[in-house]
């Protein structure tokens, strides 16, 4: 990796990060930038960085016209079992000093801190374990960019429910020799997309799980 490249990475960490496949990041909280890849040893990732975003975006905008109805708390986008899952392997809900973006892709970033209506959803306390999701709603138009705009960004995609789910993931070594991987994980459904980062802590189904409570 680069000096360009490892100082871009030493600013990221986990809070919400966009990958290049298979290659050395960290994550970071930080306002809305695209992350770029490296395979050489980066600082050692954190969920902490700046400022979190509010859990329900303050600026109203029209409503895409969907039956989806944005929920009003983190419990609601789970099922019981994977919410206990959830507290159990990696609590707190909602850690104030977790600032992880749930992505660093520019385009989604750009509709998820442009006004629409978003929920915002972490998991873990400031650290190198954890991850951040919001639920923003979308129409159909930017469903469509979204949808033709990840798999440019390097992101491998399949259809799940009636919607489209895409993923990356990477894998790097700190600069203290540490292990880690770090990921994003994103949902373009009917009305809302729910965007996903993570490092170290992915559960299984979890996006899924997402999926199935709000569209199933």
């Amino acid at each position: 990796m680069g000096t360009v490249e490892r100082s871009r990475w030493k600013r990221v960490v986990v809070g919400c990060a966009a990958l290049v496949v298979l290659a050395s990041v960290v994550t970071g909280c930080r306002p809305e930038p695209a992350i770029t890849p490296s395979s050489s040893p980066s600082p050692s990732p954190t969920m902490r960085d700046t400022t979190p975003g509010p859990s329900v975006s303050p600026i109203e905008t029209e409503k895409p016209q969907s039956a989806f109805e944005l929920p009003t708390a983190c419990e609601q986008i789970y099922s019981a079992s994977m919410l206990a899952d959830l507290q159990s392997a990696n609590p707190p809900l909602n850690d104030p000093g977790v600032t992880m973006l749930s992505t660093e892709n520019a385009d989604l970033l750009e509709i998820i801190h442009g006004g629409a209506p978003t929920l915002r959803c972490s998991w873990g306390q400031p650290s190198e374990y954890g991850l951040a999701t919001n639920v923003t709603e979308i129409d159909g138009t930017q469903a469509a960019a979204i949808v033709a705009a990840l798999p440019a960004a390097g992101f491998g995609c399949e259809a799940l429910g009636d919607g489209t789910v895409c993923r990356i993931e990477q894998k790097g070594i700190t600069l203290d020799d540490n292990e880690y991987t770090r990921g994003e994980t994103h949902y373009v459904g009917d009305g809302a997309m729910v965007t996903t980062a993570w490092i170290n802590f992915a559960p299984e189904g979890y996006t899924e799980d997402v999926v199935a409570t709000l569209w199933g």
